[in-house]
């Protein structure tokens, strides 16, 4: 997924609800990034495709993934349709199964192809845990005089890009009191390795949404290792204004705007990408990561929201003695729920 999509996931909690000719029927809770972005689009007007009449099944998953794929995905990886079949019991839907990297979510879609409703809520399912019980610290998070804080992403995991936007305010906020490191989820021979995905023969060292996606990676450990105090306003910046599949060429510019040494960021990605990267491998192996983002605070696993707050109060258990960075408020506001790439 994309960066950009950041900006979407904001205007979530925006959504009205829509009436729709749909009877009785326990529907699954489609809990995944592609359901948040593809219900944006719809309410951005995003997907615009219409007609006044009813389509074949053919032309209407013909048009639902061409839209996903161009409008949602944006060439990051492919859809595919495993099925398309009439909803019992309803005249207006088609209840499509969509396939992404191996995984299936289940969405529906008017059969005159205007509307896409990628994610069924069951309303007789128990209640996500409330907004103050997801910002409570974790309990298990062991004391430090200057907590170990390690924050694991793909440069474009909208979950990932998601946790930045969350602890960039904790960073500001507590200054030298904490230090958050990056660090970044690599995969060996990542379906089936290659160039596209991977940066060496052996393919050893792989990303999830790509080689623009690890070239990212590495140039973000590069900064974070010659220029640190700049590393989390230019991760904000190429969040907002680069994708995975331009980033190659978008990040110097972002650089540049930011006073950071282009020409040292490339020498280090030319000259020291392997070693960074067989460095991340060893701690993605410490630390059992298996998906983005994944925050470790003295050695165990977070667990609670995203906002700056809920992140802010996790790490400030984990020192013997709080500093008094740790007494300011933070934003409540943000991504709630839990979700990852991978």
């Amino acid at each position: 997924m994309v960066k950009q999509h950041m900006t979407h996931e904001k205007k979530v909690h925006e959504i009205k609800s829509q009436k729709v000719c749909c009877s009785d029927k326990t529907w699954k809770i489609a809990a995944v990034v592609l359901a948040i972005l593809l219900v944006v689009s719809v309410i951005t007007n995003g997907f615009s495709i219409s007609s006044a009449k009813e389509l074949p099944k053919k032309k209407v998953s013909d048009m639902t993934l061409d839209f996903i794929n161009k409008a949602v995905l944006q060439g990051q990886t492919v859809a595919t349709i495993d099925s398309i079949s009439d909803l019992k019991g309803q005249s207006c839907l088609y209840n499509i199964t969509l396939n992404i990297q191996g995984k299936t979510f289940e969405s529906y879609v008017t059969k005159d192809a205007s509307i896409l409703f990628p994610q069924a809520i069951n309303m007789k399912a128990p209640a996500t845990a409330s907004t103050a019980d997801q910002q409570q610290p974790a309990t298990d998070i062991p004391k430090a005089d200057k907590p170990e804080v390690m924050l694991f992403t793909m440069a474009y995991c909208p979950y990932g890009n998601q946790a930045e936007e969350g602890i960039i305010p904790v960073v500001k906020a507590m200054g030298s009191d904490v230090e958050i490191q990056p660090h970044y989820v690599i995969y060996s021979n990542y379906r089936g390795g290659g160039a596209d995905y991977c940066l060496d023969q052996d393919n050893k060292y792989c990303s999830m949404h790509g080689i623009q996606e690890l070239n990212e990676g590495v140039r973000e450990l590069c900064l974070y290792k010659y220029d640190k105090a700049k590393f989390w306003d230019y991760i904000s910046d190429v969040n907002s204004k680069c994708t995975s599949a331009n980033v190659d060429k978008c990040w110097e510019a972002v650089a540049k705007a930011r006073g950071i040494d282009t020409a040292k960021i490339s020498a280090c990605q030319k000259d020291e990408a392997l070693a960074l990267l067989a460095k991340e491998v060893e701690l993605n192996a410490k630390y059992s990561v298996q998906g983005s983002p994944m925050l470790i605070i003295n050695g165990a696993e977070y667990s609670g929201g995203r906002t700056p707050d809920a992140y802010k109060t996790s790490i400030c258990s984990a020192f013997s003695k709080a500093p008094a960075s740790c007494g300011q408020q933070l934003s409540t506001e943000g991504a709630q729920a839990a979700g990852n790439c991978g």
